[in-house]
């Protein structure tokens, strides 16, 4: 960053109420959605993390910026009751601004930013492991418990984000729109979305008829969004712009359709995606050590649903996009989207496959 710019995120940092004199910022991470800097201190005081939020993809900043402040607030006070140590450390904590709430316009960038407190010899992890799935899993769980009883409404920072009914309406109004003139080079893919579709609706008509609540859930739940101490326990989950209700099996299954495929979501080798059972169990032995605590019967039946439900609900999301001409995901090359639709169905059929017989909803009885 120039010096130009430096000011300018001096200028940000300094209208928030943190302690200390600021001594540096710089660029941290590679986060997708928001920009990140690290904010030093003196010794002494506590270091800060400094975000534009990136109203472009969350339109309500005052929404998402209460719903992290309702969340965050519960979380502590659960910790505290429960006379956890180290409270800190495993609850994100967001600085007030000049004004007295969590986050600020800047009208010289036309940007919002929020500072929390950076949360040392804290480590995240890109790759997953049977055994850090195991403890993510673990995590995510009792992240769920402690909120099953949050007093407060939240709202839906990204309307619409885990909903299949309205992604196959937007995906059947790319089909029809062929923007991009390539539905004629991919009637074997869609013809498989729709040979699945009524199947893969039926959360929401279970949601529908009252027999699948929502509850607050992360909706975002990679393994990279907990952060770890040095012996690999996990301190805290992280990254809550998406924390919102939706089915308890989103963050499930969300989890696995990225921690537990062989390859990488945009691996063009096809042969390469497919179900690894070992996270699978790793990661579902975790979550249900807690969640068999809350869980309902209902939702427990939903979970291998889940499994085939997020490959599926991504892959439609890739194609649209690519028949749209490709304006929503950041693609390196034009048939980036593609790769990714037909990597995605490949990680569907694998589960299929390996769960034709029944082996995940006994595997998961077994847990419970």
């Amino acid at each position: 960053m120039d010096n130009l710019n430096m000011d300018k995120y001096y200028r940000i940092a300094s209208r928030f109420r943190h302690e200390g004199e600021i001594l540096g910022i710089r660029q941290y991470g590679d986060g997708l959605i928001n920009d990140t800097f690290k904010v030093t201190t003196p010794e002494g005081f506590p270091d800060y993390i400094l975000q534009r939020i990136n109203n472009a993809v969350f339109k309500n900043v005052g929404m998402l910026q209460d719903n992290i402040r309702k969340v965050t607030g519960h979380l502590y006070n659960k910790l505290s009751q429960a006379s956890e140590r180290d409270i800190d450390r495993k609850v994100l904590r967001f600085i007030d601004a000049e004004d007295g709430r969590n986050y600020l316009f800047d009208e010289a960038t036309g940007n919002y930013w929020r500072m929390m407190v950076f949360i040392p010899d804290a480590y995240t992890y890109e790759s997953v492991t049977p055994e850090n799935a195991y403890k993510t899993g673990l995590a995510i769980s009792r992240f769920h418990s402690l909120l099953a009883d949050i007093p407060d409404e939240l709202g839906e920072t990204i309307p619409h984000f885990h909903d299949m009914v309205f992604r196959l309406e937007e995906f059947r109004q790319a089909v029809k729109a062929d923007k991009a003139s390539r539905s004629s080079s991919v009637h074997d893919l869609i013809e498989e979305i729709e040979a699945r579709a009524a199947d893969m609706t039926a959360a929401e008509r279970l949601h529908a008829d009252g027999r699948l609540p929502k509850r607050i859930c992360h909706c975002d739940t990679k393994v990279n969004n907990l952060l770890f101490d040095s012996e690999g326990e996990v301190l805290a989950v992280i990254d809550l712009d998406t924390v919102m209700p939706s089915f308890i099996f989103s963050d499930y299954g969300d989890f696995l359709r990225t921690a537990a495929n062989f390859a990488a979501e945009d691996d063009p080798d096809m042969k390469k995606a497919g179900f690894n059972p070992a996270i699978f169990e790793s990661f579902t032995k975790g979550y249900l050590e807690e969640a068999k605590d809350f869980i309902t019967p209902a939702e427990t039946l939903m979970l291998p649903f889940a499994v085939r439900l997020f490959p599926y609900m991504q892959c439609v999301r890739f194609l649209g996009d690519y028949l749209n001409g490709d304006t929503y995901y950041k693609i390196k090359y034009p048939e980036h989207n593609l790769i990714r639709a037909r990597n995605q169905f490949a990680l569907l059929e694998s589960i299929e496959r390996y769960d034709k017989d029944g082996s995940m909803a006994s595997f998961i009885a077994s847990c419970i």
